[in-house]
């Protein structure tokens, strides 16, 4: 279905404050837009602009307090939302506007089966109780792909994997086909072909439904792939608008163009010049396995499960590798094992000539200051209890030859800065700060130990496009002056490309192609790379389908 001419939203001079215990801070500054049904409007902006809010004011997902909006009216088919009770509130979220949020684990409830709480829709605007909607629930996890939705109905959301819970997430979503559906960074943390899946099944239900789809996104790649407007805001202001072409191809304000200036369309990152440094072997690995079994019972024969099967690779002093693939490819396998945080079941590690599986005591402590870990979830590998400062100086505590005391406030500064963070930053906790800032603070901890090899696990993922290109030229100039060398496992590909070296191509748990960075990205041997390459989106004004784009 096309997009119509009448708005069915249209959203004026909103102006949101949240209350501290200094001034309020103004969090959304007079923003106004509208969205068609049939339309894709998506809500570029780095963490901090507004993005999240501004829609969250249109579900009522804003407490009051802390949250305040000041000014501004949301009329939704000539309804002003500010205005309705809880109540009325009520019935019209879920069924009329829906939501996809960006962390489908954190909002969908453990102890209930998603079966059980895709039902839940149902019932709570009284369209049936539980027995009577199941059929329709399996229907709906088969309209999003879930495999084997008839027995998968009744499993838990830990049983499935990150892109099939937010497929679930969509399947909620979209149970009363609602006129508007809010997604708010629905593919960050997704491999780029579950995220092309996830991408096409939005705009098939847009399609068939007619419904109006606003995209709270710092994907420009997404955003150009799916998106008819856009909006750019910064500093809680909508600072460029227009047609998703225009405003990518002839951005008028400096913010914008500095923001486009970091898109890579279709993988084609902007070379960064660099001197190549490959020195020394400083790692190798030789026919790494972990296997698990699983399935033992009374009446369940056992199974073997290969997580990583025959790995084998080297990483040369001052030299960038990367790991691509799948989720359960076995990439952050091999990592947590060459970190001694999960045990081999074969093979061999050579760091500097020791091996790894082998150190103890004083001679493993030594090879945990050398190699450091930036993991994917920056909040979960960080204690909630210790500020920033006492995070970062923790290796200085360990590895005591490091550092003199009288230089930790002086480095702590430094290394803050180094990532992007202030200076008043070192006596916050982790909870007050964006995933994206949390990240940056697991990166000042990694170097903080002065190493020789940081493993980076889908590092940058959850960070805007113009942080994630200055925390890679941030790595890439500590490459180059100290001499450093990376393992990157990630799932972007314009990323590795603008980064790594060398690239390893991992499908379950085997490296299906290995090659330079350029060679693989122009000349693709293996049919599972030459997918992973075309899942990457292009813009949608190419002419093209998103079908043929992703």
């Amino acid at each position: 279905m096309t997009a119509s001419d009448n708005p069915i939203l249209t959203i004026e001079n909103l102006t949101v404050d949240f209350l501290s215990e200094g001034d309020p801070v103004r969090a959304v500054d007079n923003v106004s837009f509208n969205v068609c049904p049939g339309e894709t409007l998506v809500i570029l902006g780095e963490s901090g602009s507004g993005k999240s809010v501004s829609t969250g004011t249109v579900m009522g997902l804003i407490d009051c307090p802390p949250g305040d909006i000041v000014a501004g009216s949301l009329i939704f088919d000539g309804t002003d939302l500010s205005r309705l009770d809880e109540n009325a509130r009520r019935m019209l979220n879920g069924r009329r506007i829906a939501m996809i949020f960006q962390d489908p684990l954190a909002h969908l409830n453990p102890v209930y089966t998603v079966g059980r709480q895709i039902a839940e829709v149902f019932e709570a605007h009284g369209n049936g109780d539980v027995g009577s909607v199941r059929d329709t629930v399996v229907k709906l996890l088969e309209r999003v792909g879930i495999p084997d939705a008839a027995k998968r109905v009744d499993y838990y959301p830990h049983q499935f994997s990150g892109g099939q819970r937010q497929r679930v997430m969509i399947a909620m979503a979209i149970a009363l086909k609602p006129e508007i559906l809010i997604a708010d960074e629905p593919t960050t943390a997704l491999d780029v072909s579950v995220q092309s899946q996830i991408l096409e099944l939005l705009s098939d239900l847009q399609r068939e439904t007619g419904m109006a789809l606003i995209m709270i996104t710092h994907d420009l790649e997404v955003a150009a792939a799916m998106a008819d407007r856009i909006i750019v805001m910064n500093g809680g202001k909508v600072v460029e608008s227009g047609k998703a072409q225009d405003v990518f191809t002839n951005p008028v304000h400096a913010y914008t163009r500095r923001l486009m200036s970091a898109a890579p369309f279709g993988g084609a990152c902007p070379e960064r010049p660099r001197t190549k440094v490959r020195g020394e072997a400083l790692l190798q690995v030789q026919h790494l396995s972990k296997h698990y079994v699983l399935g033992a019972g009374p009446f369940s024969p056992k199974k073997e499960f290969r997580a990583v099967d025959d790995v084998s690779f080297t990483v040369h002093q001052g030299e960038t590798v990367g790991i691509v693939g799948e989720s359960g490819s076995g990439k952050s396998s091999i990592a947590r094992m060459l970190l001694r945080l999960d045990q081999p079941t074969t093979g061999q590690a050579f760091f500097a000539g020791e091996d790894i599986l082998t150190l103890e005591g004083r001679a493993l402590n030594s090879f945990r200051r050398r190699v450091q870990m930036v993991f994917q979830d920056p909040f979960g590998s960080m204690n909630p209890r210790m500020n920033v400062y006492s995070i970062i100086s923790e290796p200085w505590v360990i590895h005591r030859d490091i550092l003199p005391r009288p230089r930790w406030d002086d480095r702590v500064v430094e290394l803050l800065e180094l990532v992007g963070l202030k200076a008043e930053h070192a006596h916050r906790h982790p909870h007050q700060f964006s995933g994206g800032q949390r990240q940056r603070v697991a990166i000042a901890r990694a170097l903080a130990s002065e190493p020789d090899l940081i493993v980076c696990d889908e590092a940058v993922s959850a960070l805007d496009v113009s942080i994630q290109m200055q925390i890679i030229g941030l790595l890439a100039d500590l490459r180059d002056r100290l001499g450093l060398s990376y393992i990157f496992i990630t799932h972007d590909l314009p990323i590795v490309r603008e980064f790594a070296d060398r690239i390893l191509v991992m499908q379950q748990g085997k490296v299906v192609e290995e090659s330079d960075t350029e060679m693989l990205f122009n000349s693709p041997k293996h049919a599972y790379t030459k997918s992973l390459l075309d899942s990457v989106p292009r813009p949608k004004w190419h002419g093209n389908s998103l079908t043929r784009h992703l």
